[in-house]
């Protein structure tokens, strides 16, 4: 056990007590350092090589035999949803029982960074970044979508052929009365928006602030696995540990930057008349990615802190007036009334064995599921970064509970205003306009429609940059080796590829291109977030609290 010096301003060394792994690996031993001109590369060999070189060639080939590969995309998300839905369900809830255990016990009282750790960022700048980061292009996208498709599906009941159920109804639907099918159908939303990704994403988020900053291991996912691979992280197993996680992140932002583009194109389309269709979504990644580039120069203070800031401003002043306008009284009983429904349909929901809700449970949960989970390198470090100084009872209770509050209440101020429009308004331009129009569809019905939608499509973006730019300096620090100030064009090249591996989805089968490279980067990541639980378990154990 070791008492760090307090002076030091380095985020990686500890303040107080802690009880650091004794290791003679250097941060940044493996790396390659190469100087052309004015750039500079510090790049870890062989993770940055290998990562890298993958994702150049999935583009090339992808964008190369686009016709060939549509297909292909859309055998593989079927298969794999329908396959692995059960092993995906069991996974979410041992997260968020896992998550819950340490919280309440001792463990809990374990400070991430040392005894005398305090938090970089105060709990306002850190909710922002968690929120924007966390869940921001997928809230605008699904806000208003998610809970008015659920609702339609409960409201028109089950439907068989040939003695097997086709609809996408949740559960046992709720046929032809419209008030269990609302509080149905957003129970089934925040089932995907609250307490199961977020365990997901503190999980790992936990494993890197604990490894790094209270046991002095470079931030990577390898780093997690020391109590259980000892010094051969430093080797191939943790060389294979980091490429997946890379990979997963990629992958999980490219679907995420494809749901904005889609989303942002229907939105110009609908308020300026701009042209659907790949060519405007190509158009408009490549224009985000640009404006990403700038934030990712700047820094996480500089860029990412400060864009989540205005986004959640931002956010907020649309969220404020949709209560004010839309049906007050409705939402804001909803909004207790939907955490009771929540509640009580969990256990079901969540429940892996003898399901009859197939299309509903593969088609949503277990993708949404593979989805979080690809995110998580991403979202994990990510909030790892930030949260030094925090109990880990106050971590994980902040990041389950706080987010999944917000989520709530967003899903309810969107869900119930679409939902209400149709049952008590008759309103059904919402209901019946594509998936990414239904959020625009929905606000033209309230006063101030051209300017409200106009903030959507500003919000859209912003969340957009703020992923790009985050998962930029995420998987940077991990293809560095752990170095989290790594030379600017490493990220760059990153933000880059970001947008041409979502660009090249696009353009080879859209939506169902995205989601299939999100849950087969996810599948593999489950494997190693499972895996990752005893090691925190165990490095939590040695830990000094107080």
């Amino acid at each position: 056990m070791t008492e760090a010096n307090p002076e030091k301003k380095d985020p990686m060394v500890p303040d107080g007590e802690v009880n650091p792994i004794d290791t003679d690996y250097q941060v940044g031993q493996d790396n390659i350092i190469v100087n052309v001109g004015p750039f500079g590369l510090d790049i870890h060999n062989p993770v940055f090589g290998i990562a890298g070189g993958l994702v150049i060639l999935f583009v090339a080939l992808t964008l190369g035999f686009h016709d060939e590969v549509e297909s292909l995309f859309s055998g593989m998300k079927n298969w794999l949803t329908s396959s692995l839905d059960g092993f995906f369900l069991v996974a979410g809830n041992f997260f968020v029982l896992f998550c819950l255990a340490v919280a309440f016990s001792p463990l809990g009282k374990v400070r991430l960074g040392g005894t005398e750790a305090k938090p970089d960022y105060s709990y306002l700048g850190w909710f922002s970044m968690l929120f924007a980061a966390g869940m921001g292009i997928g809230l605008m996208f699904f806000g208003v979508s998610e809970p008015l498709t659920h609702f339609g599906t409960a409201f028109g009941g089950i439907e068989m052929t040939d003695g097997v159920r086709t609809d996408w109804a949740p559960l046992g639907a709720a046929a032809g009365d419209a008030q269990a099918a609302a509080r149905l159908g957003m129970a089934a939303t925040i089932y995907h928006w609250a307490l199961h990704p977020w365990a997901i994403y503190a999980v790992l988020a936990l494993g890197l602030a604990l490894f790094s900053f209270n046991k002095g291991l470079p931030l990577t996912m390898r780093s997690v696995f020391y109590p259980l691979l000892g010094e051969r992280i430093w080797g191939w197993p943790g060389h294979v540990i980091d490429i997946l996680a890379v990979l997963a992140t990629l992958f999980g932002l490219a679907t995420s930057l494809g749901f904005g583009a889609s989303q942002a194109s229907s939105g110009l389309n609908f308020l300026f008349g701009v042209p659907l269709g790949i060519p405007t979504q190509i158009v408009l990644v490549v224009g985000i990615t640009a404006i990403a580039l700038f934030s990712v120069v700047a820094g996480l203070d500089a860029g990412v802190k400060r864009l989540s800031e205005i986004n959640m401003a931002l956010a907020l002043l649309l969220l404020v007036f949709v209560i004010a306008v839309g049906p007050t009284l409705n939402i804001l009983g909803g909004f207790f009334a939907n955490l009771g429904a929540y509640l009580q349909y969990l256990p079901a929901l969540s429940n892996p064995i003898g399901r009859e809700d197939t299309n509903f449970l593969q088609g949503w949960t277990a993708f949404y599921w593979a989805w979080w989970i690809s995110w998580s390198p991403f979202v994990g470090m990510f909030i790892a970064r930030v949260s030094r100084g925090r109990t880990v009872r106050e971590f994980i209770v902040s990041v389950l509970i706080v987010p999944s509050l917000a989520c709530t209440l967003w899903m309810t101020v969107f869900g119930e205003t679409a939902i209400r429009q149709v049952v008590q308004n008759g309103y059904e331009a919402a209901r019946d306009a594509e998936l990414p129009l239904q959020l625009f569809m929905m606000l033209d019905a309230l006063p101030l429609a051209q300017i409200t939608s106009f903030i959507a499509i500003v919000l859209v973006v912003v969340f957009f940059v703020t992923s790009s730019d985050s998962g930029s300096l995420v998987i940077d620090v991990i293809s560095a080796g752990g170095k989290v100030d790594a030379p600017v064009p490493q990220r760059v090249f990153w933000a880059v590829f970001e947008g041409l591996v979502a660009i090249a989805l696009i353009f080879s089968g859209g939506l169902v291109a995205l989601q299939a490279m999100a849950v087969s980067t996810g599948l593999p990541f489950a494997i190693v977030l499972l895996a990752a639980c005893p090691a925190i378990f165990k490095g939590l154990m040695s830990e000094p609290r107080r």
